[in-house]
């Protein structure tokens, strides 16, 4: 059977790139009301979009404490690590990257890392580059664990 669509095909709907009038009212409604109530939020605020177009405007642009800028070489180690602990679970991953979201690190990965991975990794011997991925797997769960360890620390003590 399946689900219905999110957004009905009404007419006067705007789709594509969000303006900075519409960005404002946004953030202007969720500041006064809260965010939530996706379905009938746009149609409250005045807004000629639909809900999913909202919430997801919101929790990956306009939320506070989303950091903006290009990832840092860090961050880039960090993503790559914990890929190769967690696979593609993009928001576990990004709960480890304050101010990062979910989507913004699926996206780097998608677009950037993958193809620096190739160029870097087609190089080596295929032993090599077992050997490789198995010691930075290795290496990414002993410090999973010491994470884990240190967060549970820290909300027992």
């Amino acid at each position: 059977m399946g689900r219905a669509p999110c957004c009905s095909r009404e007419a006067g709907l705007n789709r594509g790139g969000w303006n900075a009038l519409e960005d404002m009212i946004l953030t202007e409604y969720i500041s006064i009301h809260g965010a939530g109530e996706w379905k009938n939020l746009p149609k409250k605020a005045g807004l000629k979009r639909c809900g999913k177009s909202c919430r997801l405007r919101w929790l990956n642009y306009l939320r506070p404490g989303i950091k903006r800028g290009n990832i840092s070489t860090d961050e880039e180690d960090l993503i790559i690590r914990l890929h190769a602990l967690l696979g593609n679970r993009w928001s576990l991953i990004a709960g480890r990257l304050p101010g990062r979201t979910d989507n913004e690190i699926k996206n780097y990965w998608n677009s950037k890392l993958i193809r620096k991975i190739k160029q870097t990794g087609s190089s080596l011997p295929q032993t090599e580059s077992v050997y490789v991925e198995t010691t930075a797997v290795r290496i990414v769960k002993r410090s999973h664990k010491s994470l884990e360890k240190s967060t549970l620390e820290y909300h027992d003590g």
